[in-house]
C-alpha cells in the first residue's frame, strides 16, 4: 500500500473487502484467509504466487500478458525475429 499511496480505503474498494476486515489484518495481525489473501491480491493486480516471492516483483500488465501470450506461439525463428524488430525499435 506504501508504494502506491494507497489507504485502507483504497484497498478495501479494490480488493471488495470492507476496511474493518483489512483493519483486523493490520492491526490486529490476524492471519488472513487464502481467499482474503487472494482478494487483497487480486487487488493489487498480482497473484498469490508473486505476493510471497522472495526476488523482485514484476506487476504483469494487460499489455504485457498478451505479449506473453502471442510469444508462447511462435516460432523459435519468428521469435527471433520479433527480437530483432524490438531491438532495432529501441535503437531509433
Amino acid at each position: 500500500m506504501k508504494e502506491r499511496g494507497w489507504t485502507e480505503y483504497r484497498l478495501s474498494k479494490e480488493c471488495g473487502l470492507s476496511e474493518s476486515t483489512l483493519a483486523n489484518i493490520f492491526r490486529r495481525n490476524t492471519v488472513p484467509s487464502i481467499s482474503t489473501l487472494e482478494s487483497i491480491c487480486a487487488g493489487f493486480g498480482i497473484t498469490l504466487s508473486q505476493f510471497f516471492s522472495d526476488g523482485d516483483m514484476v506487476e504483469l500488465t494487460p499489455e504485457l500478458k498478451e505479449l506473453f501470450d502471442n510469444w508462447i506461439s511462435l516460432t523459435a525463428e519468428q521469435k527471433k525475429a520479433a527480437l530483432q524488430m524490438i531491438k532495432a525499435l529501441n535503437n531509433k
